[in-house]
């Protein structure tokens, strides 16, 4: 069967001379803050990741607009850990085969596969027709084109990137990703007044159905602390 889908392929840069210079243990350490990242960040977006591929995976969504921002994200979260890891990613768009309904054959996987071979650390690369799905928050900062390993025709590619965190800008509660008025999906209020900023429907959705502690006295009982 024939579909229209959105891949990236996320890796970690610079994964073979951790293994030699740091050791196995710390490279599987690193590789576990890598998966757990990237898995939080695309059951909350709804994007699915098809394949883990050793210190890399393989992502798929029939619509552009999530993917993009999971892989945007992950760029931001792998640059803001306690100890950042270096990710570079291809995303491209395209009709492939979808095979015995879990594997999928085409070339747009072929060339997304080969974008994040040619991205280095912190790097995310994809065609210039996704610019558009792009969130507000995010631009396309420079397009060059390229020769990749195994495709015949030159590609013009687009790097990807967050915007400059503007002055005031204000970290959405859930991604942490710093948005304003004019690049935030919406604008809430919490209990106290403060202004929130969230760059997503999905964001908006984890923190509005977020456990909040609450705290309820009865008579004749210590105060108890229970999550609603």
């Amino acid at each position: 069967m024939r579909v229209r889908r959105t891949f990236a392929f996320v890796d970690l840069a610079g994964f073979t001379a951790l293994t030699e210079t740091e050791g196995d243990e710390r490279a599987v350490s690193v590789i576990a803050v890598f998966r757990s990242t990237l898995r939080e960040i695309c059951s909350r977006r709804a994007v699915r990741i098809a394949k883990w591929l050793g210190d890399g995976a393989m992502l798929v969504s029939v619509d552009s607009k999530p993917l993009l921002a999971a892989a945007l994200e992950l760029k931001f979260a792998a640059e803001s850990l306690p100890e950042p890891i270096k990710v570079k990613c291809g995303i491209t768009i395209g009709h492939v085969i979808l095979l015995e309904g879990d594997d999928y054959i085409g070339h747009a996987v072929n060339v997304a596969a080969r974008l994040c071979d040619l991205a280095e650390g912190h790097e995310v690369l994809a065609l210039p027709e996704l610019v558009p799905e792009l969130p507000a928050w995010a631009c396309a900062e420079s397009s060059h084109e390229v020769v990749l390993r195994g495709i015949e025709q030159p590609l013009t590619v687009v790097r990807l990137c967050l915007n400059e965190p503007a002055h005031g800008a204000i970290p959405d509660p859930v991604c942490h990703i710093p948005l304003t008025d004019a690049t935030a999906y919406e604008r809430r209020r919490d209990a106290n007044g403060a202004t929130l900023l969230f760059c997503s429907d999905s964001c908006l959705e984890t923190w509005v159905e977020r456990p909040v502690p609450v705290v309820r006295e009865e008579p004749g009982s210590i105060r108890e602390v229970w999550m609603r």
